[in-house]
């Protein structure tokens, strides 16, 4: 069962994941609201296609961060959590956040962030099989769905989870 304190880590986790960086960052700067306009998302890539590549990048790194910066608190002073629950409270965050009717992003960032502080391999591989996907095909969802499932085997396999025959 949980304890306390892995409770506690849930919660502040799925609060840092709610921070939507997108419309903060349009709400600072005084630019149209993300949520309008586009694919009404408030993530790194609606944020680029309206606001440019600046922008969206600063929002990519942002919402990095906020899944990067806990996971790594939690890796090194309370190795005792068990991470999975400060992921899925970020993801979960992200995806559904409390400050905006629960309408977030598509936690692709989040992913990210947590697979570099996890294991920077993972994330690097994520990220590289993302942008080669990604330039193919034109298609961010679509990369994001081929780089996490490409990670996800290549974790099995690393693991002996899953053996060739």
């Amino acid at each position: 069962m949980f304890t306390n304190f892995e409770i506690i880590v849930f919660f502040l986790c799925y609060l840092i994941g709610s921070i939507p960086f997108g419309l903060i960052i349009s709400k600072l700067l005084k630019i149209d609201d993300p949520r309008n306009i586009g694919s009404k998302n408030i993530g790194a890539t609606n944020m680029m296609r309206i606001n440019g590549w600046k922008l969206g990048v600063l929002t990519l790194l942002l919402d990095i961060s906020k899944a990067y910066i806990p996971i790594i608190i939690l890796l090194k002073f309370f190795y005792f959590v068990h991470i999975e629950i400060a992921f899925l409270a970020i993801f979960l965050g992200h995806l559904f956040p409390i400050w905006i009717k629960f309408r977030g992003g598509k936690g692709i960032a989040v992913l990210i962030g947590s697979l570099l502080a996890y294991n920077p391999f993972y994330g690097y591989i994520f990220i590289l099989i993302w942008l080669i996907t990604a330039i193919l095909t034109k298609y961010s969802s679509l990369a994001a769905l081929v780089a996490l499932i490409s990670v996800f085997i290549f974790i099995l396999f690393e693991n002996n989870s899953l053996s060739v025959v």
